[in-house]
């Protein structure tokens, strides 16, 4: 862990309604992320927070009053971790998620968690309580050195077996394959290494905007040459052949291999094991031009 500056601050209510596609509330127990993704939309945080050192080297633990009545929640969905990771290395230290998954017992809320963790495992006890839910790892490459290249979270492996092991403990998995790297993200490679252990895999497009797009194009620039004018097509002059092309040849393998298919979607529910619900999720670009 390199994260150098750690503070505690008081916050009145860890519950936050959520702007995200998936509804409900947004839950996040910490500010700030020590995995440092390079590509991490949540640096935008930084303009609300006034945190002026890079994204990747603070965190604040935060302090709430406790969520009393869980039953407030009830038919809602609780995403736990849209701008930070709760099973970030410092919750073994500091315990912010398995406090607030203690405070929800009870509810009848969904209860969704999105990790690149396997910390997670610690908490199986809890989640199985939980009527719904569900426990997302990010995993957008098979490929070790792109993946430390990219963040500071765990390694690919030890995702995929925490995945297995929830998945094995009856709790619902899901699979993000998020950002799919255009030319490196080998997204039917990950679906066939997952596909008896995830419930869902759900495709999400790498979106550049903001202060990481220069890192990122950088970062193309100097280890994947090659790849610069596609990257100069989809990013600088907006084009979207590639998404469309990637789109059907998705669905086509989809209906090939007896997955189901949605698009911006997000069913609830376990599937047949070996054909998990594939769910394209390009919603930030407007890809299906013309339907």
């Amino acid at each position: 862990m390199t994260t150098e500056i750690i503070r505690t601050i008081d916050v009145q209510s860890i519950m936050t309604k959520s702007s995200l596609p998936v509804g409900g509330y947004s839950v996040n127990p910490y500010v700030g992320c020590p995995h440092a993704c390079k590509y991490c939309y949540a640096s935008f945080m930084k303009r609300f927070t006034g945190h002026t050192e890079a994204w990747g080297t603070f965190l604040d633990v935060k302090r709430w009053k406790p969520v009393g009545n869980p039953h407030k929640y009830d038919g809602q969905r609780i995403v736990i971790g849209s701008v930070t990771d709760g099973y970030n290395p410092y919750e073994a230290e500091f315990g912010n998620t398995r406090r607030l998954l203690e405070e929800l017992k009870g509810t009848q809320a969904e209860i969704m968690i999105c990790t690149k963790s396997d910390l997670v495992l610690r908490d199986l006890d809890l989640l199985k309580r939980f009527p719904k839910v569900t426990v997302s790892w990010s995993v957008n490459t098979l490929d070790e050195q792109f993946r430390s290249d990219m963040d500071r979270a765990v390694s690919i492996e030890r995702r995929l077996t925490a995945m297995r092991r929830t998945y094995e403990a009856g709790i619902r998995t899901v699979c993000f394959v998020s950002p799919i790297f255009p030319g490196i993200t080998d997204v039917k490679a990950i679906i066939e290494r997952v596909k008896d252990f995830a419930d869902l895999i759900w495709l999400e497009n790498l979106n550049l905007r903001g202060q990481f797009k220069g890192v990122i194009m950088d970062y193309i620039r100097e280890k994947h040459p090659s790849l610069v004018p596609l990257y100069e097509d989809i990013y600088n002059r907006k084009r979207t052949e590639y998404w469309q092309s990637l789109e059907k040849e998705i669905s086509s393998y989809a209906a090939e291999q007896g997955y189901p298919y949605r698009v911006n979607d997000l069913p609830y529910g376990r599937s047949e094991k070996g054909k998990p619900v594939l769910v394209n999720y390009f919603y930030h670009e407007k890809i299906r031009l013309g339907k």
